[in-house]
């Protein structure tokens, strides 16, 4: 069945330019439930039943796998289930008759502006020159916020990406989607002195084209630059769990709250459908809901 799942995953890249991260989790959904069936059914994946499906379900559960993890596991099973019955190698969908499981939403966890004022100044950036390493992951975090990028779309960004002089930049997402995003003055002025000075003191006489390298000319990768984030998330005195999105919340949560329009901030963050950045406005109304019962004569009872 690794032949097959590989074929699909490769028909899922053609068709819609899936991310590696994205094919990589299918992979190791249908990879695991293969085995599963292969040690505790003793049935392959192309003579799986629907109870077969829903006992998978259950074992999962029972091992603490989130609902939105097993959603996206019955979400690949249904896609390879279509491919396998499309090539004539089963003759109906086992999980078709499969509900999904019942997610619910919490609300994204972000930071208040006075927090990501303490992050931003966490790392040590007064001498470009003398703290090269410190400057450069200021000038990361000054961006990130300012975008709302994801982490991996800011360590992939390449010298050509910024285009100070308009003040954007340009960034290529999931599914290879382009989008132009304003980067506004503060994040502007860190790039301008990062690139003029910091950045050639880390690269000495190496040359790279990658916006933000490392000592040894490479572009960051996205865990290293998460763990930066929970070193000076802790350094600012930040006590309370944080995600590699946390910023990329902060940043959709405080334009909402500011009054952006969200369709704008739907563009800025490369989400495809409205309804996903429409949770913002829920938290936009938890904070005018917390407000008015702090604030208001009548907000609250004594």
């Amino acid at each position: 069945m690794s032949i097959v799942i590989e074929a699909f995953l490769e028909r899922l890249w053609l068709e819609r330019g899936l991310a590696q991260a994205t094919l990589d989790a299918y992979r190791r959904d249908l990879v695991g439930f293969s085995r599963w069936l292969e040690s505790e059914q003793a049935v392959s994946l192309a003579e799986a039943s629907s109870g077969d499906i829903q006992a998978y379900l259950a074992h999962r559960l029972a091992e603490g796998v989130s609902a939105r993890t097993s959603a996206r596991f019955l979400s690949s099973l249904r896609g390879l289930c279509a491919f396998l019955v499309e090539t004539g190698a089963i003759d109906r969908d086992p999980s078709a008759h499969v509900e999904l499981p019942k997610l619910t939403r919490g609300l994204p966890q972000s930071l208040t502006e006075a927090e990501v004022t303490a992050l931003l100044g966490a790392p040590k950036s007064d001498d470009p020159v003398g703290e090269p390493i410190g400057f450069r992951d200021r000038t990361m975090l000054e961006v990130l916020y300012a975008t709302g990028l994801r982490v991996s779309e800011l360590v992939g960004l390449t010298l050509t990406s910024a285009n100070l002089n308009r003040g954007t930049v340009q960034v290529i997402g999931k599914g290879g989607k382009e989008r132009l995003i304003p980067l506004g003055a503060e994040a502007i002025d860190w790039l301008l002195r990062f690139i003029g000075v910091a950045r050639a003191e880390i690269l000495k006489a190496k040359v790279s084209d990658a916006l933000f390298p490392t000592r040894r000319g490479t572009a960051m990768t996205r865990q290293a630059f998460w763990y930066a984030i929970k070193r000076y998330a802790i350094a600012a005195g930040i006590d309370r769990a944080i995600s590699p999105h946390t910023l990329r919340h902060a940043f959709a949560t405080h334009l909402v709250n500011h009054g952006a329009d969200l369709r704008a901030v739907q563009l800025m963050l490369g989400h495809a459908d409205l309804t996903t950045t429409q949770i913002y406005t829920h938290v936009a109304r938890d904070r005018l809901a917390r407000l008015h019962a702090e604030h208001h004569p009548r907000g609250r009872v004594e």
